[in-house]
């Protein structure tokens, strides 16, 4: 296991002992299952529960499979019969029931996610209502995650910061912060653990064009994502794993 806040893997899926993928490597906006192999095996045991409130490809399910967790995965648009339909501001699951909650949510909206038009992804957080919009919803979903975790145990916020363009400027890129965002409305609920900075290992990241066009731009292309670790406490006292 990585024992510093800075991650970086030679590859976004490992090789499991079958031999299978964790999710499908194709799917846009995949979450390196490295990432989350790493917080299972820190923050849970082998028969615990694991929930991803927006599961896209399965990769949670399947690393959690690999490491004989028990698995929940949700999604608005499943992309397989394993993953659950549901909005992830409105779980159908009681209350203190996960062991470890794991989600990446969209970062704005420079992805197609589904055609639902309660998706989360066409909510743009810079938008003309500052992101208001996105972040009430996100807001939400945290709310539904500190619902369905159980007492004294840890969730995990994966995210990026992004840049808006802006029409008929030169220069004219908008910085949205989405990560320090998301952390404020995550200590609503949750007490911080500490702060992972995770290497994107984007293949368009290495196009010469999107470089000039940041030197032109005066922006800086997003080179790694936030992994906002926090843990929920309680005046109960029970299992506790720190």
């Amino acid at each position: 296991m990585f024992t510093t806040t800075l991650w970086e893997y030679p590859s976004q899926h490992y090789t499991s002992d079958s031999g299978s993928m964790q999710g499908d490597k194709e799917y846009v906006g995949a979450t390196p299952s490295w990432v989350i192999w790493q917080l299972l095996q820190r923050y849970t045991r082998e028969g615990d529960l694991i929930v991803d409130p927006m599961c896209g490809s399965g990769t949670t399910i399947d690393v959690a499979r690999d490491l004989e967790r028990r698995a929940l995965g949700y999604d608005l648009s499943p992309s397989r019969p394993d993953i659950f339909r549901a909005d992830a501001r409105k779980l159908p699951l009681e209350a203190a029931k996960a062991d470890f909650v794991f989600v990446d949510p969209p970062y704005s909206t420079h992805v197609e996610y589904s055609d639902d038009p309660r998706c989360i992804g066409k909510l743009d957080a810079g938008g003309d209502d500052a992101g208001r919009a996105y972040y009430d919803a996100m807001e939400k979903v945290i709310a539904e995650i500190d619902r369905v975790l159980r007492p004294r145990r840890y969730m995990a916020l994966y995210v990026s910061d992004s840049f808006k363009k802006r029409s008929g400027q030169r220069a004219s890129q908008s910085f949205m912060p989405i990560g320090f965002e998301l952390f404020d409305l995550l200590r609503n609920h949750f007490t911080p653990i500490d702060i992972i900075a995770v290497v994107r290992h984007n293949a368009k990241l290495e196009r010469g064009n999107w470089h000039k066009a940041a030197e032109e731009g005066n922006f800086f292309l997003r080179g790694f994502n936030y992994l906002f670790i926090m843990k929920k406490e309680d005046a109960t006292r029970g299992d506790d794993r720190e």
